[in-house]
């Protein structure tokens, strides 16, 4: 089963079945899931077996069994004879010109017996359960070669048939391989501490809490906390970052990041099949066997095509000679030949390999999408709303200002500050203390005594035998050392939305610190990005005014807006919707959530390391780089593009041929030709979505 083919078939004989709710197909697996209230599953069973398709059952969480490849050696042998026996019997039929000879007979049922028998067999399935398929009617025109004596027509068909079911099978294996190669990455075993040291261990057996050791060159193979060492990680796989990123004490590893240089010993934190690759392997999964709007259409429409097409064909082969003169055995040539011209596999098989392949594609860039559905309607966004705090900005604050004012040198400023503070545990002492030591890191930090926490204002404490105070504006007021000056200065630096602290001697002010949540990198080239596609970017956030219309300004948004909590986010994105019509949601915490399910589809931020987020999102960005967003729209439209062009190439190639059938120049071999030409044109051109 992995052909949209065989799967109608199995939905006509499930569906109708009491008690069966739905079915869920992996054709890319050959898995079917089936949700149903029997008392006893057997039944299924049962049916499954009518059709020749023996089920073998898979117990639940179980890893999906190796698919066989598509091109045995036996297989690649049965071609190599049918191949050369269709091509003999077309030799000997033209230049003797008898088509019933027996040496042409004999080599015509060489080549059908060869190639064609699996063709029939499923023929024949599709008649038993009244279902008009691509093998049916391949069967049809066959036998129907046989009866009027084409016997190398029947053969070349057969022949051609099978080639490129083939091809199209192999076609589809490099798209399974695509999506198989995340959950490939992460190692089968892994080096675990036990009572007797360091053992290689099957990494099923490995528990929660154990601990491993990861060396360079290796990859990492369960989730886990790094506990001792330091070394930089390729995450690539996993979140799409190009560049490796440092690990140290308390980091996160992600299973299939590989060390590149370094070791790290790290506590396991989530057991084999729970890992972050699993759960994006199992995401993608899920995702595609989720139909696509395309997808659903191009299946209702064969499924009423299909049947017109055979009244037709039967309409052509009885009537043609009553109303236009001619032979029978003429007339029934050319309603095989409109047959299998008409056939719809090209435009069934064209939706899924394009979406499957869109889906990898995202995967490996690290864009995790949750279905068909979101790849194909990202191309409707016209605006995207974002959050600044963990989305825009990096979420904590860093030292932006630091000015002396007066003679005390402000390296000499910084030091005290950051000595005072290095006993604060408050985020902006830290991010001063951050600053201090990325300037001055080969300085020690100064002895302080009397330190005490002044609640809500700051921190004192005496350095070389002087008192210091380190505050906010409301202490050097209740100091009194505020100045008409310094009063400019301040509200200067806190109207651009930044965290203001004084550092004050005894004698006064001597120097001001400011903090802020500082823009990421990627940002201003992420909004650009959207501008460039005619998105519309716009920011949404639960900080002040002020502090929104500077991050705003440096990124160049215009619509901004401020002290939202998260219900008025979610009234923003509506309110959007009501204004530009399809609109996109980022976020990355709990108070996100109700404007993300607003939105059209929502976007997690650094998903990676949050296992809510990877399971309620539409797409989930797995590293923290906002620039991803302007590459899923542009993937969305290329993809819907894709499927466009398939659906473009599948009909106008039916059509061209339908019009050389009228005319009498189409013949039967050439019938096959074009329909599985067309079939793996749009595969191919499906699968060039894999390529970045």
């Amino acid at each position: 089963m992995d052909c949209p083919t065989e799967e109608r078939l199995i939905r006509n004989r499930l569906e109708p079945m009491p008690g069966v709710a739905r079915l869920d197909f992996n054709l890319l697996d050959r898995e079917l899931t089936v949700h149903h209230r029997l008392d006893d599953p057997e039944a299924i069973v049962v049916a499954l077996n009518a059709l020749d398709m023996g089920p073998t059952l898979i117990e639940a969480g179980a890893p999906p069994k190796a698919v066989p490849p598509a091109l045995t050696k036996r297989l690649k042998g049965l071609l190599a004879v049918s191949g050369l026996a269709a091509v003999a019997a077309e030799v000997i039929a033209w230049t003797t010109g008898q088509e019933g000879s027996w040496p042409v007979v004999v080599l015509a049922v060489l080549s059908i017996l060869t190639a064609g028998l699996p063709t029939l067999k499923k023929g024949w399935i599709a008649v038993k359960n009244f279902t008009l398929n691509i093998y049916f009617l391949m069967s049809l025109a066959v036998l129907g070669a046989v009866v009027i004596g084409k016997w190398p027509e029947a053969a070349m068909v057969v022949f051609l048939f099978a080639v490129a079911e083939a091809i199209e099978a192999l076609s589809l294996e490099r798209a399974r391989n695509a999506i198989k190669s995340l959950t490939a990455l992460a190692p089968e075993t892994a080096e675990v501490m036990s009572d007797s040291g360091w053992k290689e261990q099957p990494v099923e057996g490995v528990a929660r809490g154990s601990q491993i050791r990861i060396r360079t060159g290796s990859r990492v193979p369960l989730d886990a906390t790094v506990t001792s060492g330091r070394a930089a990680l390729d995450q690539a796989p996993i979140t799409g970052e190009s560049l490796p990123v440092d690990k140290v004490v308390g980091d996160q590893l992600y299973a299939g990041s590989i060390v590149t240089d370094g070791v790290v010993e790290a506590s396991v934190t989530a057991v084999a099949g729970e890992s972050t690759l699993a759960r994006i392997a199992a995401a993608i999964q899920n995702a595609q066997s989720q139909r696509a709007p395309t997808q659903r259409f191009v299946d209702q429409f064969a499924r009423y095509y299909t049947p017109v097409v055979v009244l037709v064909a039967l309409l052509v082969a009885t009537l043609g000679p009553i109303l236009f003169g001619g032979t029978w055995s003429e007339w029934l040539y050319q309603a095989l030949v409109l047959l299998v011209i008409a056939c719809p596999c090209a435009l069934v098989v064209s939706t899924p390999v394009t979406v499957v392949s869109g889906l990898a594609s995202a995967a490996k860039q690290g864009i995790l999408i949750k279905g068909g559905a979101y790849l194909e309607s990202g191309r409707l966004l016209k605006v995207v709303a974002l959050d600044k705090t963990g989305t825009l900005t990096q979420g904590k604050p860093v030292l932006t200002d630091s000015e002396s004012l007066g003679e005390l040198p402000i390296e000499t400023a910084l030091l005290i500050a950051a000595s005072l503070d290095e006993q604060s545990t408050h985020p902006v002492a830290k991010a001063l203390v951050a600053g201090w030591n990325s300037q001055q890191p080969a300085i020690q930090a100064m002895s302080v005594s009397d330190f005490s926490v002044l609640n809500g204002r700051g921190v004192k404490g005496k350095v070389n035998d002087e008192v210091w105070h380190l505050g906010n504006h409301r202490l050097v007021e209740e100091l009194g050392m505020c100045s008409a000056e310094l009063e400019a200065k301040l509200s200067k630096l806190e109207g651009a939305g930044k965290t203001v602290i004084v550092l004050c001697s005894s004698a006064g002010p001597v120097a001001i610190f400011a903090v802020a949540d500082a823009v990421r990198p990627e940002s201003l080239q992420a909004i650009a990005a959207l501008k460039a596609l005619n998105v519309t970017p716009v920011m949404l956030t639960g900080d002040n005014p002020a502090t929104a219309k500077t991050i705003a300004g440096q990124l160049g948004i215009a619509d901004a807006r401020g002290n939202l909590m998260p219900e008025d986010k979610q009234t923003a994105v509506a309110e959007l919707k009501t204004m530009y019509g399809n609109v996109g949601m980022v976020g990355d915490g709990v108070n996100d959530a109700p404007a993300l399910a607003q939105s059209d589809i929502g976007f997690a931020m650094g998903a990676a390391g949050t296992a809510t987020a990877l399971e309620t999102a539409d797409v989930a960005i797995m590293d923290d780089d906002p620039r991803k967003i302007a590459d899923f729209i542009s993937l969305s439209r290329r993809s819907a593009s894709i499927l466009k062009q398939n659906i473009t190439l599948a009909l106008g190639i039916k059509i061209v041929f339908l019009a050389l059938a009228f005319s009498g120049f189409a013949t039967l071999w050439m019938a096959v030709f074009a329909d599985m030409g067309a079939s793996l044109l749009v595969v191919f051109n499906g699968l060039r979505l894999l390529r970045r």
